[in-house]
């Protein structure tokens, strides 16, 4: 079992943390016994602190907690009648159903953003994950810098590389900060009427995307994870089979405290006409496509590519489209009124638009359905902290290929201009020359060497309602550079390429503003006012 360091609590904070986490020494550990608001309050607030989520329980929840009912509790312990009552219920009314309506809130601490990426695939699921961007990865655990130490990889003759590389790409992170800090802090002087929280905070978060790419994919996370128990048994499946060997590992550690809350759930994993042999189909089926494309494909290169390429799309997809809004409004063949579509003359199909679309004055109004009509398929090659946020948008169809160096990697513009070109580099070189040392010998670990700059190649399927809703999302001011050059180009596809220009003006919140100078400032400073409101 891989090492992970374990947290000491003092005898009474043991005694309130029993009542509350089903493990006190674990990385992997469910909530119970809490209103769901605090549960949802804590996952939060778990994203922007470096604390582990029981010490930030203890430390800004609990206070504010009546615990005065729970002081017999002992969440640790106690899972017969559990386990009986629910048995019952599968007995009576099947499993799938109402494997859908009993959830877990799960924490998953010391994971590494490739393992973060795994436990994500899942779409109906709900998962917050700790922020390069507002969490610094400059301080040391017990002496250690936050990445994964793979076992295997340490008992080799390579384990003492790993170590030694790994800590001189953090060291050189660690060392930039401040660099990085006094550059935008020259070039963005704080102006009047700034706070100084709201000031300081938009520097941070300005050096600190500007230096994530620097960070390998094995700097550890901290996870939360809210899911109903059958999409937590298809990720105990997917986990159980994963070539990666953490992934193997973590996986039990969440299926023995998953087993906690729902065990009844969870029992067809490892039963052998069910979970197994599940398990054993999708194993055999990757081992097979690994075969096939070795065969077929070991001798093609990859050719120059954009960052992003529109690769298919509906060129009927706006007249489908409007006859989707048209649909349940009235009593007529769907493809009737597709004939009707195609006849109108653009005045006629506008105000058909407009009048579905209707006064949309922020974001966050969604449209209907009808947008869900055309679709359009994306071929994306950016660097890999870029990615790790587009992958959130999971209710798209996303694949993404295996993280490397070959593609190259992107240097923000902000490291050139503050002089330390050289210092980054640095950090690259000793990215890529782990790489290859790591992957003759572990081809399924290597990647954790791999520099969050480097670029990886993924593919985006939406439809338009997720696309309105990705590409005004990820084009507002307070937006990665790199992300919303994504989404900025997706949508130009959509308009230019594809012809979509009805779709394209439906999308009217997409920002195409220049990079603002402190992205996150005027969102620190609405947070700053929303903290003074609340005092």
């Amino acid at each position: 079992m891989a090492p992970y360091l374990v947290e000491s609590f003092t005898d009474d904070e043991e005694v309130i943390l029993r009542r509350y986490f089903t493990n006190l020494d674990k990385p992997v550990f469910g909530l119970v016994n809490l209103p769901e608001v605090v549960r949802g309050a804590l996952f939060a607030r778990y994203s922007r602190t470096q604390k582990s989520l029981r010490r930030l329980f203890l430390d800004e929840f609990v206070g504010e907690l009546d615990i005065s009912g729970d002081l017999s509790i002992d969440a640790t312990v106690g899972l017969e009648r559990a386990e009986a009552l629910y048995d019952k219920v599968f007995l009576d009314y099947g499993d799938d159903s109402i494997a859908q309506l009993g959830g877990v809130h799960l924490a998953c601490e010391q994971v590494s953003n490739i393992l973060t990426k795994v436990l994500e695939w899942g779409r109906i699921m709900s998962y917050l994950e700790q922020s390069t961007r507002y969490v610094p990865y400059d301080s040391r655990q017990e002496g250690k810098y936050r990445y994964y130490r793979d076992p295997d990889i340490l008992d080799s003759n390579l384990g003492t590389a790993y170590v030694a590389k790994m800590d001189g790409m953090f060291q050189n992170y660690s060392e930039l900060i401040p660099k990085m800090e006094e550059f935008f802090t020259q070039s963005f002087p704080k102006k009047e009427g700034d706070s100084d929280i709201a000031y300081h905070h938009a520097i941070r978060a300005k050096a600190l995307d500007s230096l994530r790419g620097l960070l390998p994919a094995a700097s550890l996370s901290n996870m939360g994870i809210y899911a109903s128990g059958q999409a937590f048994e298809q990720l105990m499946l997917r986990l159980s089979i994963h070539p990666l060997p953490e992934a193997r590992q973590y996986g039990q550690l969440m299926l023995k405290e998953l087993r906690k809350i729902i065990p009844s759930f969870l029992k067809r994993v490892d039963l052998e006409d069910r979970g197994v042999v599940h398990g054993n189909y999708l194993s055999d089926t990757r081992e097979s496509m690994y075969a096939v494309t070795d065969e077929m494909f070991s001798e093609d290169e990859a050719e120059p590519a954009p960052i992003v390429r529109l690769v298919d799309f509906d060129p009927d997809g706006e007249v489908k489209m409007i006859a989707s809004m048209l649909y349940q409004y009235l009593d007529l063949p769907e493809d009737q009124i597709e004939r009707r579509v195609k006849a109108m003359g653009a005045e006629d199909r506008k105000a058909i638009v407009d009048s579905y679309m209707g006064n949309r004055t922020n974001r966050r109004h969604k449209p209907g359905r009808a947008l869900e009509r055309p679709y359009y398929r994306f071929d994306v090659l950016c660097d890999y902290g870029a990615f790790r946020d587009l992958q959130r948008h999971r209710l798209l169809t996303i694949e993404w290929q295996k993280l490397g160096v070959s593609h190259g990697y992107d240097r923000p513009e902000a490291i050139e201009l503050a002089r330390v070109k050289g210092d980054f580099d640095k950090g690259i070189e000793l990215s890529q020359h782990l790489f290859y040392q790591l992957d003759e010998a572990f081809p399924q670990q290597a990647p954790y060497a791999v520099a969050l700059a480097h670029n990886i190649r993924f593919v985006m399927q939406m439809n338009a309602r997720e696309a309105m809703h990705l590409i005004e999302l990820r084009t507002t001011e307070q937006g990665h550079p790199i992300y919303r050059k994504v989404a900025q180009e997706m949508h130009r596809l959509i308009c230019e390429e594809a012809g979509h220009n009805a779709v394209g003006e439906l999308i009217k919140f997409v920002n195409y503003s220049p990079e603002p100078p402190l992205g996150r400032l005027n969102a620190e400073k609405r947070s700053e006012e929303k903290r003074q409101k609340q005092q």
